[in-house]
């Protein structure tokens, strides 16, 4: 693609460079996660001011076309996932559903004693190993949340289950334990260190922060789930009806 603006045009220098941004973003290559060229050369290639070409990249960062990455540079920005909280779905189905491969970047299964608030939801002693789950996980390009799960022991998993697999489908086909109630908690906070190191963002971004509760079928708690979503990535949606 041709990168230059034309001088002598009565259209302002800032809307060509915005327009030719729009074009420069949509090519293969920067779609797929290319940095965009340098302020500064590109400025210099369009015989423009830096001042000029910042007033054209901000109008795509406010569209949310493009993302600034902090001492890394200008990007494209990646669709954001969508949840609905009518949606009674596993992760993994929720992103099928969108027609979204997810990947898992990372697994780990491990047996830990609960604390005090995961004992109470469970409503058993923290004096007797649950299973816990991570997971990080997205699509092709990045991840963009980390799951943190807890198991009631009385589902009886042993951590040789197949947990790439939906985990509601899991549970039913090999425990005989029916997902049929979710209760959540949303709210926003800053990455800690930790989290910030999973999703490769800065401490101290935003995330979004799901906690879930699972009944079964006896409405019995099955499931404590905590999900960390990249902000930039994901948004959650509710969607409700007036009752008459």
């Amino acid at each position: 693609m041709k990168i230059s603006i034309d001088h002598k045009s009565a259209v302002p220098l800032h809307i060509q460079a915005e327009n030719l941004l729009r074009e420069l973003i949509r090519e293969p290559e920067y779609q797929a996660g290319k940095l965009l060229p340098n302020e500064v050369d590109l400025a210099k290639k369009l015989a423009i001011s830096r001042t000029t070409l910042r007033q054209a990249i901000n109008k795509l960062v406010y569209e949310e076309l493009l993302v600034r990455k902090k001492r890394l540079g200008t990007k494209v920005a990646h669709a954001k996932m969508s949840s609905k909280s009518m949606n009674w779905l596993s992760f993994t189905q929720e992103m099928e559903a969108r027609s979204i491969p997810i990947k898992n970047y990372e697994l780990h299964i491990s047996w830990v004693f609960p604390e005090d608030h995961i004992a109470n939801f469970f409503d058993i002693k923290t004096d007797k190993k649950i299973l816990k789950m991570e997971r990080l996980r997205g699509n092709a390009e990045e991840a963009f949340v980390y799951f943190i799960s807890y198991f009631h022991p009385r589902i009886g998993l042993t951590g040789e289950e197949d947990f790439k697999k939906p985990l509601y489908e899991m549970l039913e086909s090999e425990h005989s334990v029916v997902a049929d109630l979710s209760k959540e908690e949303i709210s926003a906070k800053a990455a800690d260190k930790f989290i910030a190191g999973k999703l490769e963002i800065d401490p101290g971004s935003p995330v979004l922060i799901r906690k879930r509760f699972v009944y079964d079928q006896g409405e019995r708690p099955m499931e404590y789930n905590l999900g960390y979503y990249k902000a930039e990535s994901f948004v959650y949606t509710v969607e409700s009806r007036r009752s008459s």
